[in-house]
């Protein structure tokens, strides 16, 4: 009786808080927010209501734990950064919370099905993982040869880590790729900052941004990305940025830190720049929902090549390269994926979770006939919780291009 006692009002009192939270989401920022985190608390906590039976001993965490999640769900409808208390106390604990209980998911459907979901601390383990991953990168360097030799269809094409050898250009292209940050709980301004500052000490020919770079905590104000990307300023002229899907959420705050760092953010537009290894065109192409491939073929028309320059294209989403004209770019950056965020990488493995359930690409190096496409892993993350087995990317990307590898020259 004790037991069911417990179990009720842990129940009671979830079903009040996931109320109170989409009340709030309501009042503060409209119902289709209010409906997208109702469905997002409103599984987490059906899944831990019928999993919180079976944890013994672990109650009083647990219960702290879902009033983490909770309260971190309801402060989101006010958009602010937190501080670093309130990050650790509340932000981090519920994100590994949430990701460990939809991992629990099979365990959940055994307990509402009568069994004994024996095992469950593996999904608790694995969140644990996830979030030394989520507060951690791999640095890298990355050699991309841009050879232009057809492929058929859209395939993995694999970068290499290794010098691509005689017959490239005698100095390889070094670019700092910075994608999808995603400024919140697990990427505070001073880490960002950080990143920053240690691109810079790279001396790259180019430092490219591709987008995302708020949450729903810090699109307030323009005022924590500019101080994140600041230590830019000292490669003013060799930064170039493209925008993201969460962008258009918060595009003046964006366009306006991002001036302030020095960057020069290119919507459907190019940009021509002189490099120790040749001239570079950029073309940084905003992000479209609809008409992809009337809208992109447009902005190439309107930005033809450059003969003798390198063609770069900036595309977020990895997704949209399918519509890009062939022969458009020598090399398109991408990110959005978060390279995955779930899967076998750390393992040295391809896949993610991703492919499962979408043909885009994830991470690495893809062709498509002659053009060539690179998706970066991310700096950041944001939606699902952590990261899992896909650490987050910081790289310097090596492009060399063969004898021949860029025709329209």
């Amino acid at each position: 009786m004790e037991s069911l006692s417990f179990t009720f009002v842990f129940r009671a009192a979830s079903a009040l808080g996931w109320i109170a939270v989409v009340v709030a989401a309501r009042a503060r920022r409209g119902p289709l927010y209010a409906k997208f985190i109702g469905v997002l608390l409103g599984l987490h906590t059906l899944i831990a209501c019928a999993l919180v039976r079976h944890v013994g001993p672990l109650a009083p965490a647990f219960v702290a734990l879902q009033g983490a999640a909770t309260l971190h769900f309801f402060m989101l409808s006010r958009p602010r950064m937190r501080p670093l208390a309130y990050r650790a106390l509340v932000s981090l604990p519920a994100s590994y919370f949430v990701a460990a209980t939809f991992l629990s998911l099979p365990w959940a459907i055994a307990a509402g099905l009568g069994a004994t979901p024996h095992g469950l601390w593996v999904p608790f383990a694995l969140a644990g993982v996830g979030i030394f991953q989520s507060l951690t990168l791999r640095r890298e360097e990355v050699d991309i040869l841009v050879d232009r030799a057809p492929v058929e269809g859209l395939v993995r094409h694999g970068a290499r880590r290794r010098d691509p050898g005689e017959g490239t250009s005698a100095r390889p292209l070094r670019i700092v790729q910075i994608t999808d940050p995603h400024i919140g709980p697990f990427m505070p301004v001073a880490r960002l900052r950080r990143i920053c500052a240690r691109a810079v000490e790279r001396d790259p020919d180019l430092v490219v941004l591709t987008g995302d770079f708020l949450t729903m905590e810090s699109q307030d104000t323009a005022e924590h990305l500019a101080e994140a990307l600041s230590p830019l300023r000292a490669l003013e002229g060799r930064v170039f940025a493209c925008p993201g899907n969460h962008d258009h959420e918060s595009p003046a705050h964006v366009a306006t830190a991002l001036a302030r760092a020095g960057a020069r953010l290119l919507v459907d537009d190019a940009a021509l720049v002189e490099t120790a290894a040749g001239p570079v065109q950029i073309l940084g192409m905003d992000y479209h929902y609809r008409d992809r491939k009337a809208r992109m073929a447009a902005v190439c028309a309107r930005h033809p090549r450059v003969p003798g320059a390198l063609r770069l294209v900036l595309l977020h989403n990895p997704g949209a390269f399918r519509d890009l004209g062939e022969g458009e770019g020598d090399l398109v950056l991408s990110g959005h994926t978060h390279g995955g965020q779930i899967g076998l990488v750390s393992l040295g493995l391809p896949w993610t979770i991703l492919r499962l359930f979408v043909k885009m690409p994830d991470h690495g190096l893809w062709a498509r006939g002659r053009d060539r496409l690179y998706v970066h892993r991310g700096t950041g993350h944001y939606g699902f919780p952590l990261r899992l087995g896909v650490p987050a990317e910081e790289s310097v990307l090596k492009v060399h291009v063969a004898a021949g590898g860029a025709p329209y020259r």
